[in-house]
């Protein structure tokens, strides 16, 4: 299964939730999805906008985690 892993990239950086939306010009509300359902799937879109606020390239949003 893949995982985001975009609360980890923001919790290293010190960015909070609410910055991370800001910077991202992503809704509060899409970003605590991130964070609380990093499993979710999500806008490619957004997905780019995220790894753009975070400095890494969108791959690195990614990790593969075992299925449970």
């Amino acid at each position: 299964m893949v995982r985001l892993r975009v609360k980890e990239l923001a919790e290293e950086r010190g960015i909070s939730l609410s910055r991370l939306s800001r910077i991202a010009d992503v809704s509060y509300k899409t970003v605590q999805a991130m964070f609380r359902h990093p499993e979710q799937g999500f806008n490619t879109k957004t997905l780019e906008r995220i790894a753009n606020a975070l400095h890494v390239e969108m791959g690195d949003l990614f990790e593969n985690v075992p299925d449970e």
